[in-house]
Parts: structure tokens; sequence; C-alpha cells
């Protein structure tokens, strides 16, 4: 017999194409203070402005929509074709969990994005049905959501 973590995939992921180009896309990505304008999780309440990502090792702070904050970790990073991020309690190691980007122009006007969420590495069991509620279903949202704002042109 299993447990019900063990029976969730531990990585998920979902993609779909964007007509928009991917410097476009990325900056809505790369900018914490869009994140909420396109988390399909409905977890993010705010970012502050001024927090653009720019390489590895950057940190973020986001606010939830529960009113607590997360530094997010920057652990890969190139300009308009890949990010990610491993959230945390404001100074404490983050638990394991990542969020990841990958964009891959189609020409100069579409991108295929790829968006994933892999908690692999999650060892506080209390995190679990969080992270197992983060389906791929959850991601393609947030791809939809940053379609509509790319696709739309307009900050």
């Amino acid at each position: 017999m299993t447990n019900d973590h063990e029976d969730a995939p531990r990585v998920v992921s979902a993609s779909r194409e964007i007509a928009a180009s991917a410097g476009r896309i990325f900056d809505l990505i790369a900018d914490p203070a869009q994140q909420p304008r396109w988390d399909g999780n409905e977890n993010l309440a705010s970012a502050a402005d001024g927090q653009r990502v720019r390489a590895v090792g950057d940190v973020f702070v986001t606010t939830l929509t529960n009113g607590a904050d997360r530094e997010n970790h920057v652990v890969d990073f190139v300009e308009q074709r890949r990010i990610a991020w491993n959230p945390a309690e404001p100074g404490h190691v983050p638990p394991g969990h990542l969020w990841a980007w990958e964009l891959e122009p189609v020409d100069a006007s579409r991108t295929r994005v790829t968006h994933t969420y892999d908690w692999t590495g999650l060892t506080d069991e209390g995190r679990f049905p969080r992270a197992r509620a983060t389906t791929s279903d959850k991601l393609l949202e947030s791809l939809n959501r940053l379609a509509a704002l790319a696709e739309a042109g307009g900050s």
C-alpha cells in the first residue's frame, strides 16, 4: 500500500502556444509585480514593483492571498528563454518545490511556453496537500491568463 503523496505526480507541467514574442511573455513572468495578474492558482496577491529578475541568485518577494510573504530564490535564468525559482518563507531555506518556465520561439510573433511545478524535493509532508492540488490544469490556467495578457499587448 502506498501513501497518498506517493500516488500524485511530483512533476506537473502544461504547455501552449501564445501569439506573442518570447520577450513580451518573459517580461510578464520575470516581473513579479505582474505575476498576480496571471496566477492560475489564485495564490498570489501582490508583489512590489522594481523586482524584475535578471540573474540566477536574485530573490524576489511576493505576498500570498493569505497575507504571508514568500522569498523566491531564482535558480535558473536565461533571458527570454528560461526562469525558475524556489519559494521559501522569509529567512528560511526553500522547502523543496520549484516553479519553472521555458519559452521556445516558434517565430517572431508566436512562442511555445511550458510551465512546470516540481515538488520532488519537498520533504515537509504538511505541504503535500497543497502541492498535490497544483495540477497541470492549474498550470494551464496560468498559461491561459498569461496568453490573454501577452496577446493584448498592453501592460
